[in-house]
């Protein structure tokens, strides 16, 4: 029974959760396109938000790029720069540092939607659970930090990747990959996964329509000023000589 679930969770419940993020997430925006939006409450304890915003969101960002890129990078390709035990370490100091701001932020951020009324009152169900979910994600990625150091081989980092790169080529048996692994590292696999999968339910989907073409737009200064247009001027002067 033990073992069935392990395969039930690390084998088939990956594409479950992929299959939702991928199509509820078009079937949002195809039927209920009102809804896609952050509901935003910045008015509101706006110094918090600020801080709290920016801190998780620099480190979220920088923890998302970090996991795709350390799990899905080949090893054949990244060992032509770097040794194993280096990446390990990089892994570890950079995510923990990120891991701590992105932290600190949430926890600003669900300490505000908690605790004040006037916000608690405009939030949902589902923006509580997810902020809950991904504050306890957080916490067992920290949680993970002093396993990761006792292995600085390296080999639990390639068990996940390996893991990881099987999903999306379609290995068979995946699972076996992660067998003897510990508790923080399953865990936090299961719940990154769910978070995938209640993401097309969540104002998460406004991540979809995150304006990345402002970075590479072209500046442009809005000039107001009082002085009559040109041609008015000049359409008025036809007029008096007339």
């Amino acid at each position: 029974m033990r073992d069935m679930l392990f395969h039930l969770l690390f084998v088939w419940y990956p594409y479950v959760c992929l299959g939702f993020f991928v199509v509820g997430s078009l079937f949002r925006f195809e039927r209920d396109q009102y809804s896609w939006r952050a509901s935003s409450s910045q008015l509101l304890r706006r110094r918090q938000f600020i801080i709290g915003s920016n801190l998780f969101h620099f480190g979220i960002l920088f923890l998302f790029v970090g996991h795709f890129v350390g799990l899905l990078t080949p090893t054949w390709l990244y060992t032509k720069l770097i040794t194993i035990e280096q990446k390990q370490m990089i892994a570890i100091t950079a995510g923990g540092i990120a891991g701590v701001v992105c932290f600190v932020g949430l926890t600003m951020l669900l300490h505000r939607r908690l605790f004040d009324p006037r916000i608690r009152i405009t939030s949902t169900t589902m923006d509580m659970a997810i902020l809950t979910i991904l504050w306890v994600q957080l916490a067992l990625g920290l949680v993970t930090l002093p396993y990761s150091l006792q292995h600085s081989d390296g080999e639990t980092m390639l068990k996940l990747s390996h893991w990881a790169q099987g999903v999306l080529t379609l290995e068979p048996n995946v699972d076996n990959y992660l067998k003897g692994l510990e508790w923080p590292y399953l865990a936090h696999l299961v719940l990154g996964m769910t978070i995938f999968l209640l993401f097309p339910f969540s104002r998460l989907v406004h991540i979809w329509s995150a304006p990345v073409g402002y970075l590479g737009r072209k500046g442009y200064q809005i000039v107001r000023t009082s002085r009559p247009q040109r041609q008015s001027a000049v359409a008025g002067s036809s007029q008096r000589s007339r």
